[in-house]
């Protein structure tokens, strides 16, 4: 058994990363760290863990842990390991957008491996610290990654992608209070998405060129899971790019092609992603869904870490959706 500590447990993802961490079985948790919170039982919280889980925040940390997950606010996991030293043998995985691109990888002696299993799977086996690609990233990564391999992103990319309010995070604000949200649809960071300089990151590095992404967030009517619609020009037939993309993610346990049209419902709750192909003239269409809170973040922390140790990639992570 490997001990887990958590930095930030109050919010969604944070909860949602305890909820993985308890029904783990190689994972046993140790504290769960909060500056406002300390000494409140967790299941105060997060409600749905009454009798299952006994443990209190706390305001200690213990720098011997096995295993570190930062679950703070953008710009807070540096200052956190800038006042706490931990072991060389603890695995750290951010799933702030702290140490994300190249320019930020190396922190106080560690080097932040980019955790997208899809594309960086050799890597993270052999890695001790972890960046968690953001939940709009990883959307909209998986459904561009075949075509980039093959050096098909040769026009510009047209992405439209809606999430749920908990993308938004637990404290709340004008546009996620639910008598704003309800009943509405609204864009936002129109073509400037912090989101953007890891994709592209990754686009251009396994291209060896510039990509051209114009990307449109948007916020939706619906809690949680992300739907990505992404097109740009494709010069092969629907048979040519399902084979693409087939052939890709054909040893990849969480992402699914699917040749019927995909919604949201198939993914929540789980560590999925569903893509599907549509050819319309000269133009390729992808659909990619996710659980942002999920595989968009706890979830594939986890798998992150189970590559990261050696143990089977599925492990704690075969969750069922409820789609009725």
């Amino acid at each position: 058994m490997k001990t887990v500590g958590i930095i930030g447990g109050s919010g969604y993802t944070g909860g949602e990363l305890l909820r993985l961490v308890i029904n783990h079985p190689k994972l046993i948790l140790d504290f769960i760290y909060s500056t406002t919170r300390p000494g409140t039982l967790i299941s105060e919280t997060h409600q749905d863990l009454l009798g299952q889980l006994e443990l209190k925040f706390t305001d200690q940390v213990n720098t011997e842990v096995d295993i570190l997950f930062l679950c703070l606010g953008h710009g807070n996991s540096s200052i956190f390991l800038e006042n706490y030293t931990f072991s060389d043998t603890t695995y750290i995985i951010d799933l702030s957008n702290d140490f994300r691109l190249r320019k930020d990888a190396k922190f106080n002696g560690r080097e932040f491996i980019y955790g997208l299993p899809e594309i960086n799977r050799n890597v993270i086996k052999n890695a001790k610290s972890i960046a968690n690609p953001g939940c709009f990233a990883t959307a909209i990564q998986l459904a561009l990654l075949p075509l980039a391999k093959e050096n098909k992103l040769n026009s510009t990319i047209h992405i439209n992608a809606t999430t749920g309010s908990t993308g938004a995070g637990v404290q709340n604000s004008s546009t996620s209070h639910f008598s704003w949200r309800n009943n509405n649809l609204s864009w936002y960071k129109p073509f400037t998405h912090q989101h953007l300089g890891e994709i592209k990151e990754t686009l251009n590095k396994i291209q060896g060129k510039d990509t051209d992404v114009l990307f449109l967030p948007q916020r939706g009517d619906f809690t949680r899971g992300i739907f990505v619609s992404a097109y740009t020009l494709f010069d092969g037939n629907l048979k040519d790019a399902l084979k693409l993309y087939e052939d890709f993610y054909k040893e990849e346990p969480f992402t699914q092609v699917s040749k019927n049209e995909v919604h949201l419902k198939l993914v929540i709750n789980s560590n999925q992603c569903f893509l599907h192909l549509h050819k319309h003239k000269d133009q390729l269409l992808i659909t990619s869904i996710i659980d942002n809170l999920i595989k968009g973040a706890s979830g594939q922390a986890i798998q992150n870490l189970n590559l990261m140790i050696g143990w089977e990639e599925k492990l704690g992570l075969q969750l069922k959706t409820s789609i009725f």
